[in-house]
């Protein structure tokens, strides 16, 4: 979900990217985004690598609205990877804030920790050493490689493959999950110059993001209108599995995140007893407590009373 933006307006993949499926695509597509690309801190020079890294993490099923001020916060306390090893897991999630999935905080100060020990504290530019570091996956290692560094990778996020399945295969939604035949796609659709297709991969997301959106999508603001299979198609219905809907009002997560409410406030350990006040139910408050404990999210101390890990 991130690149940097609006270099000087060239395409030199555009006569010849060795994509024909993509060409009638690519220049396109790329001049809209340098035309209509938002201007997010972590596409500008200065985020560097580390700044792409923690916004890719931050911004994985959030929206950039909220990723904005904890971002910003987080970047200021911990500018490098070795400066958030020095501190304890525990603040990673404290920082957290509201943002949501918590695990990602964790996730986040492992791959800080392992770049520390492992690389200098840089951040690494090889896609394979991206892809070794504790909580990195394909998406992440390949948008990291892909907006911090130039390289030449199919990024995939829910926005991209929306763009895909619309303008390409003609239906309305990809499926739920990432399939076998969408990475395929995503590799024919991959311009061969390394900067052409760094900037297609930010591209196609920013115009997912902006107007080819899951609802109300805004063909008429969008630069490949014209050639959209399922615009062309007029636009058939779904006709997949359900869409998976989130819900959060009275589900373990809703507990899960009072609970960690609770214990990010304080700096001492907290006792059982105010953390039974946030949620009447007892069954199910103890089922989160006990998840947020085997997630490595909170520490259970001596004397029925509760942490953030320092370890």
């Amino acid at each position: 979900m991130t690149a940097p933006t609006k270099p000087p307006h060239s395409h030199p993949a555009d006569a010849s990217s060795g994509s024909p499926l993509g060409q009638p695509l690519h220049g396109t597509v790329i001049d809209w985004f340098e035309d209509n690309a938002r201007d997010l801190p972590w596409r500008r020079p200065e985020a560097g690598p580390w700044g792409v890294m923690v916004s890719e993490f931050m911004l994985q099923q959030t929206p950039v609205n909220r990723v904005l001020p904890v971002y910003e916060q987080w970047l200021a306390r911990w500018p490098r990877p070795a400066d958030l090893a020095k501190d304890a897991p525990g603040e990673a999630v404290r920082a957290w804030g509201r943002l949501g999935y918590p695990r990602r905080a964790l996730r986040l100060h492992g791959a800080a920790v392992a770049i520390a020990e492992r690389h200098g504290g840089d951040v690494p530019t090889d896609h394979a050493q991206l892809l070794a570091l504790p909580g990195i996956g394909e998406y992440t290692a390949a948008a990291v490689a892909s907006f911090a560094y130039g390289q030449r990778h199919p990024v995939l996020d829910t926005n991209v493959r929306r763009v895909f399945a619309r303008a390409v295969t003609g239906v309305q939604y990809p499926p739920n999950a990432t399939t076998a035949a969408e990475r395929k796609l995503a590799r024919a659709l991959l311009p061969e110059d390394e900067g052409t297709a760094a900037r297609w991969a930010a591209a196609s997301m920013e115009l997912g993001a902006l107007v080819c959106t899951a609802k109300n999508e805004s063909c008429h603001r969008c630069p490949i209108a014209a050639q959209c299979a399922w615009r062309l198609a007029g636009k058939p219905e779904h006709e997949g599995p359900p869409r998976r809907g989130q819900t959060y009002a009275g589900t373990d997560r809703q507990v899960r995140g009072k609970l960690l409410a609770v214990l990010r406030e304080a700096h001492a350990p907290v006792p059982q007893a105010a953390l039974d006040r946030v949620w009447h139910e007892p069954v199910q408050r103890a089922r989160a407590l006990d998840g947020l404990v085997a997630d490595g999210l909170v520490e259970p101390l001596p004397g029925g009373t509760y942490r953030l890990p320092l370890t």
